[in-house]
């Protein structure tokens, strides 16, 4: 390879790279998307308070107090769905605007079913339904 050839490997930053502000009207609607995201904020020794998202799991903030842990976990999400609304991506949807529209059966004895039917009560989930789906859920994708 001669010495003028370019190098593939290397690139320039663009003009329109990640050094440039976002669009404000995709910026308004990433953090109103993202103001319906349930947030998640738990203690951490070395950090303070972690924050994250049921819907976007992938975004992490941290900081000292629950109430800088809140507003930088906001703005963490806003970037994420605004990066996905300006690369054509659809960000995912606030879980409280999720319809479930799909019915499974499942037979169960008396015992079975009283058992779960004092499980999820005990637990203080609203029904046998959403003691069944957590647990199914949980066990299909643990977090940990």
């Amino acid at each position: 390879m001669s010495r003028n050839s370019r190098n593939p490997l290397k690139t320039q930053a663009r003009p329109d790279s990640v050094s440039r502000p976002f669009d404000q009207a995709v910026l308004r609607k990433a953090k109103s998307l993202a103001s319906q995201y349930r947030v998640t904020l738990e203690r951490n020794e070395r950090l303070g308070f972690i924050g994250s998202s049921v819907e976007f799991p992938t975004v992490f903030a941290d900081a000292q107090s629950l109430e800088e842990c809140y507003r930088v976990t906001q703005d963490a999400l806003a970037v994420a769905v605004a990066t996905m609304l300006e690369c054509g991506q659809i960000p995912p949807q606030p879980v409280s605007s999720r319809k479930r529209t799909e019915q499974v059966n499942v037979r169960l004895t008396t015992e079975e079913k009283m058992f779960l039917s004092n499980a999820a009560s005990t637990l203080g989930f609203r029904g046998i339904s959403d003691f069944l789906r957590n647990a199914a859920m949980n066990r299909a994708f643990p977090t940990k």
